[in-house]
């Protein structure tokens, strides 16, 4: 069943979604707040900054004016950085509810400076009862474009709205699952981006494969004691958005967040790495912003702890990795 839907955002995972949504047969309109960038995209017929030379299908549409995007849409997806998301909501809200039927959004992280889950700010803006959901799991933006096999979960309280949305995304190259525990498939993504920039300073620091397990494995652990804390449940921690996502972006170096560390293990200033990526490194603020949870949660997270020391208290990586190792023996499961 085809479905009209608004992608907002023109970064790479949104225009690889967008690209995803119309292969898969529906109408789909690319919107970007950038004059330059969207008239680029018009003309190239594709995104050569961060997708280059996979063309727009003829059927996908980009532009700037919002109003025109969301005009009848069945579906308003959100791609857009976490500092980024409630301002986009903001400008998406005069629009609802008598043009758009629901909401989701595909964006990994916490809000900046309130450390809200993406959740409770789509609250806040839009009212606690609009239909919302979630998109998260293992998924470079490259490799989806590229219409290669991907498994996503889709998470929201209604069920029938995960279902709607996971509808939409499913297709020849896109598995989606679907969930109701939003605050654990919400972390997952988060807290991922935190850990991909431990291994990555592992391994720029030439600390080798059993370093890398070990923080990954951890990590795990970390993002399963915080989890829980806030709600969520045990087995979304074991699925895609939990310890797939974690796998993806600690391994491979499509992933920002794992470039960024290996830059910073290698030597190289923070603000250096983070201008060399040239996107927004995410995992850079939810660490402060996770931290500051499990703070008030009273969970310990010596990983997540570190890497914050170490990206924005000026900590020595080598002297973070020692302050790991040093720590008082303890049975495995804690």
């Amino acid at each position: 069943m085809s479905t009209t839907v608004a992608v907002l955002g023109v970064g790479s995972w949104g225009t690889a979604l967008a690209l995803l949504l119309t292969r898969n047969g529906h109408t789909v309109r690319l919107w970007g707040h950038d004059p330059d960038e969207v008239a680029s995209l018009q003309r190239d017929r594709e995104n050569r900054r961060y997708l280059p030379g996979i063309p727009f299908p003829d059927a996908l549409t980009v532009g700037i004016d919002l109003a025109e995007a969301l005009a009848g849409v069945e579906l308003a997806l959100v791609v857009t950085p976490s500092h980024a998301y409630r301002a986009t909501l903001e400008r998406l809200r005069p629009h609802l509810p008598a043009v758009v039927a629901g909401l989701a959004w595909a964006t990994k992280g916490l809000e900046s400076g309130s450390g809200l889950f993406l959740h409770e700010v789509t609250a806040q803006v839009l009212g606690a009862t609009w239909p919302a959901a979630v998109i998260s799991g293992p998924s470079f933006a490259g490799e989806v474009a590229q219409g290669l096999p991907t498994a996503v979960t889709v998470a929201a309280r209604e069920v029938e709205h995960a279902r709607r949305v996971a509808t939409a995304l499913h297709g020849s190259s896109l598995r989606a699952y679907t969930s109701t525990d939003v605050i654990g498939v919400e972390l997952g993504g988060a807290i991922k981006n935190v850990l991909a920039i431990a291994a990555g300073i592992a391994d720029g620091l030439g600390f080798g494969a059993n370093a890398r397990a070990a923080l990954i494995t951890r990590g795990l652990a970390e993002m399963v004691r915080l989890g829980l804390a806030v709600g969520g449940q045990r087995e979304t921690f074991m699925g895609l958005t939990g310890v797939g996502d974690l796998v993806l972006t600690c391994t491979d170096d499509q992933s920002r967040n794992r470039r960024f560390g290996l830059a910073i293990g290698r030597g190289e200033p923070v603000a250096t790495a983070l201008a060399a990526i040239g996107q927004v490194v995410e995992g850079a603020v939810t660490a402060r912003e996770a931290l500051r949870l499990a703070r008030q949660r009273r969970v310990e997270m010596p990983i997540t702890e570190q890497v914050d020391r170490v990206l924005h208290h000026g900590q020595n990586p080598r002297r973070a990795v020692e302050i790991l190792l040093a720590r008082d023996l303890k049975p495995e499961t804690l």
